[in-house]
């Protein structure tokens, strides 16, 4: 809610939204969280009309379309996102693109297990893509760009394991890099930045044209 705000605060605000969050797809959602949850908020100087609402009107008289409509409200305006822990099927999206990515993974002839994630070591419980047991990068949180950001992110684990540069132009032997592309994920050439190989999914098959078993590091 309020940038450098951590410790008891944070874990209660958390676990407040978390249990609204969890009764408003469940049902049962009853004031007390809702209020509890405003009380924080005022208490940070975070005062809006839905906190005032819940302070001021008698929790007996909140209706279930009231409570309802006000734990949705105060969700968003704290901008609070669901965790994977909380909603499994938000994952669904990230393991349905890293099937997309391993494919260009198996096109390069790379084998090894490849994955996703949700480490219990991660605080903020992010999907990590996993390739031979390495995680490397950055963690995706439920909202990424689900082709894009896992190919970006198996991009920088396989070249983690595999100690060189991957996937590489047929044309230039220059790493390329993902990018978003009229709405789509693509493999571009960093040789001239402008140069598109293939939609993420889609290179073609065959291992790279010059071995340079001393290369590694980021692609672009």
């Amino acid at each position: 809610m309020r940038d450098g705000t951590t410790g008891e605060p944070d874990r209660a605000v958390g676990e407040l939204s978390a249990r609204v969050h969890t009764a408003l797809r469940g049902g049962g959602l009853d004031a007390e969280p809702l209020v509890e949850l405003a009380c924080l908020m005022e208490e940070w100087g975070v005062s809006t009309p839905v906190t005032r609402e819940l302070l001021e009107r008698p929790a007996a008289g909140l209706t279930d379309a009231d409570l309802v409509r006000l734990g949705e409200t105060l969700l968003e305006g704290i901008g609070f996102r669901p965790t994977f822990a909380l909603e499994p099927g938000l994952l669904t999206s990230l393991e349905e693109a890293l099937k997309v990515v391993e494919r260009d993974v198996r096109a390069a002839g790379i084998t090894g297990t490849l994955r996703m994630i949700v480490p219990d070591w991660d605080p903020m419980g992010a999907a990590w893509v996993e390739f031979q047991g390495i995680c490397q990068g950055n963690g995706l949180g439920p909202g990424a760009d689900a082709l894009w950001g896992v190919a970006d992110a198996t991009q920088e684990v396989v070249m983690e394991a595999i100690w060189r540069t991957w996937p590489v132009c047929p044309v230039h032997d220059r790493g390329l890099r993902a990018e978003p592309e009229d709405g789509i994920a693509v493999w571009r050439c960093t040789g001239d930045g402008t140069h598109t190989v293939a939609p993420v999914g889609g290179l073609p098959s065959g291992r790279r044209r010059r071995s340079s078993p001393g290369r590694r590091g980021p692609a672009s």
